[in-house]
């Protein structure tokens, strides 16, 4: 599937994989900021002011500029938008335009209501390896009803703005993270993300309950799985953390199979005498259903008719191992990825994977 992320190049953590990062490490460090006053993190590589910390100014330029950019996509002008660019997206700007070209029909038109918004200062003179931004006030139990962290990789010293944008239209509802980055005194484009609200028609809310029924039946993958997706959907950012995706984190976390690929780790499959190395195991709409998307290590997946034969044989492996996937997703999508990151792909549908 199409990825519709684009911010500064390499500064993207795998969205999965920010949502899952352990409970604790946010915990201590949540707790350790508690004994600081909010003024002394400013001293420190990365600082993060909500709303209320900004000066009007600041504040109104912020969000005016991500509106003005929300407002480009909408209208499809990917002209305008490359005009306005910070350096490190112009020299590829393909990324953004395939994301706006691929979303321009669905947020035509669409109502738009922006959230408060967040302002990121990376200090030093070279790119930070992992930049950790907590904002707002955090609590003895870690993040507050207005808080938030962003987790970045490599990110260069500077200010980032993040304006977010709930977007509704009649092809459904959309969230809409504009990054812009200081350049002078203007606000340029630095990334954009888009991401429905909704997963086949359902909003988070719906797949917790969903995930509470499987687990009640003793359904744990299928109810981890679900967790997942309420996370994931609950989630403006796969780089940004709150209270709610935190929240979701702690009650699912006791339902994580072991036998599913989770935070890096990989999770072995057996499939007669082939042993597939599972890297990640997730929900995704697919053509208005819920399936269940599968990436798995591949030695080589040039020769896709031998590729092909390995999806449907991992496919249907998963699915007699774990059979209440059948109870939850409409269809599996096996990924096989060779080492250079390539990968081959196939659908099969629940009711003929036999």
């Amino acid at each position: 599937m199409f990825k519709t992320d684009c911010f500064l190049k390499r500064c993207f953590l795998n969205s999965r994989s920010s949502l899952t990062m352990r409970r604790g490490d946010r915990l201590l460090r949540c707790a350790a900021l508690v004994l600081l006053t909010f003024a002394a993190t400013r001293v420190l590589a990365e600082s993060c002011a909500t709303a209320s910390d900004m000066d009007d100014s600041t504040r109104t330029a912020l969000t005016a500029a991500g509106l003005r950019y929300f407002d480009f996509v909408a209208k499809g002008d990917t002209a305008a938008l490359r005009q306005s660019a910070a350096p490190s997206l112009t020299s590829d700007f393909s990324g953004i335009e395939a994301i706006v070209k691929d979303k321009e029909a669905a947020l035509q038109g669409s109502k738009a209501t922006e959230r408060s918004p967040f302002l990121l200062e990376a200090g030093g003179t070279a790119a930070i390896p992992r930049a950790e931004f907590y904002c707002g006030v955090f609590g003895s139990k870690g993040q507050t009803r207005d808080s938030a962290v962003f987790y970045l990789n490599d990110l260069a010293p500077g200010k980032y703005g993040v304006v977010i944008v709930d977007a509704t239209s009649s092809k459904g509802a959309y969230t809409v993270s504009v990054i812009v980055q200081q350049q002078g005194s203007d606000w340029k484009l630095g990334g954009l993300y888009i991401k429905l609200a909704e997963a086949g028609g359902h909003d988070s809310a719906w797949f917790v309950a969903r995930a509470r029924e499987f687990q009640s039946k003793g359904q744990a993958h299928n109810a981890w799985l679900y967790f997942l997706e309420a996370r994931s959907l609950v989630a403006p950012l796969p780089f940004m953390s709150t209270l709610a995706s935190d929240k979701l984190y702690d009650e699912s976390q006791k339902l994580q199979p072991a036998d599913f690929p989770a935070e890096g780790k990989t999770a072995d499959l057996v499939a007669g005498t082939t042993t597939y190395k599972l890297t990640a195991l997730f929900p995704e709409e697919v053509g208005g259903d819920l399936d269940l998307i599968v990436r798995y290590q591949a030695a080589d997946v040039s020769n896709t008719a031998q590729t092909y034969q390995s999806n449907l044989s991992l496919m249907k492996a998963l699915v007699a191992k774990c059979p209440e996937l059948r109870d939850a997703f409409a269809a599996v999508v096996a990924r096989a990825v060779d080492p250079g990151g390539h990968d081959y792909g196939t659908l099969l549908g629940m009711k003929d994977i036999k």
